[in-house]
């Protein structure tokens, strides 16, 4: 589980920069990044919900 909630921090750094990017200067190429990295935030959050429900069986 460690693991996980250090996956899930990892990808909220990486995307500092590029919602700077996005929101202060506009960059649409960051804007994609966010798109994909905000979906590997929601798949990585459900892989963590399943091992959470599978402890607590």
């Amino acid at each position: 589980m460690r693991n996980s909630f250090e996956d899930l921090r990892n990808i909220i750094d990486g995307l500092k920069e590029d919602f700077e990017e996005f929101y202060e200067k506009d960059n649409k190429a960051a804007g994609t990044r966010i798109k994909k990295g905000m979906q590997s935030l929601k798949n990585t959050a459900q892989e963590i919900k399943m091992e959470v429900q599978e402890q607590m069986r």
